[in-house]
């Protein structure tokens, strides 16, 4: 992330995580959101840490490559919080987020949210931070990012305020949720690196939200070191599946969506299987 804006697409699945590889991104997300409604339940933190690292597990391995996880709140409080960090590094994460919001959690782009104190929250990072730590040997051995959603609450003054004790408590990375433009992210990073010069920044490009549709290169210009796409895929996916499910329902058939498939051969390609020949394991490298 030293080398520029990194755009990080989401990953629901193993297969998904390949294809993101495959396309040439040089990293993977795996978003709360999305794992949720795999599951088919919505984003209000019912799934169990031991979910959440499968598919983290799956990503990491069936990409290859660096993966962000969102954490929600971190599964609890501070011992939980400890436990997550050290869980999603042995699932293959080299980063994670956790938010300062109020358990059950929600879409960070929906009204109502409430926030912990901001001591609360402090006392989160400050134990992922540790983990981290303990993980890496004395360095980090992975990335502890603090996202807050004080915007949709207190404001964009709030928010830059937490971020700042966030970084201070030991978060390497932060992640402002829910701004409305693209002038509040510039005046975030501003704000934020006058005090934190060193701090990494995420944004969140999620559609059908708070924040508009704003290129990579945009975020870049304005500071930012990597952008999420958390449940891009998956929305275009489903899309595609409610049609093709309709089209079946009405024809009795698939005939006509033989072209909008991807073909067995692709597929075996995409997975690196070839009939008749002994499929490896890939080894995942050490990061």
């Amino acid at each position: 992330m030293d080398a520029g804006c990194v755009a990080v697409p989401g990953a629901f699945n193993g297969l998904c995580a390949r294809a993101v590889a495959r396309a040439g991104f040089g990293a993977c997300y795996v978003s709360g959101a999305a794992t949720s409604v795999c599951a088919g339940v919505p984003d209000v933190g019912l799934l169990t840490l031991e979910h959440f690292c499968r598919v983290i597990r799956e990503v990491a391995d069936g990409s290859g490559l660096p993966v962000i996880a969102d954490a929600d709140t971190g599964f609890g409080e501070a011992e939980m919080v400890r436990r997550a960090v050290i869980e999603y590094a042995r699932a293959g994460a080299a980063g994670l987020h956790i938010e300062d919001q109020q358990f059950p959690k929600r879409c960070g782009h929906l009204d109502g949210k409430a926030l912990v104190p901001a001591d609360h929250m402090v006392e989160k990072v400050q134990w992922a931070a540790k983990a981290a730590r303990d993980v890496g040997g004395g360095t980090p051995g992975i990335i502890v990012c603090a996202r807050t959603d004080a915007r949709g609450v207190e404001g964009l003054d709030a928010a830059v305020t937490r971020a700042s004790a966030y970084v201070r408590a030991g978060a390497e990375m932060i992640f402002p949720e829910g701004l409305a433009s693209e002038a509040e992210f510039e005046t975030f990073a501003r704000r934020l690196r006058a005090e934190h010069p060193r701090v990494y920044l995420l944004a969140n490009m999620t559609e059908f939200g708070k924040t508009p549709i704003v290129p990579l290169a945009r975020f870049g210009a304005m500071g930012y070191s990597c952008v999420i796409y958390p449940v891009s895929m998956l929305r275009i996916a489903m899309g595609a599946v409610e049609t093709a499910l309709a089209h079946l329902h009405r024809d009795g058939s698939v005939a006509g969506m033989l072209d909008r498939m991807q073909t067995r051969q692709q597929l075996y390609d995409l997975v690196g299987y070839r009939p008749g020949t002994p499929w490896e394991t890939p080894v995942r490298p050490d990061r």
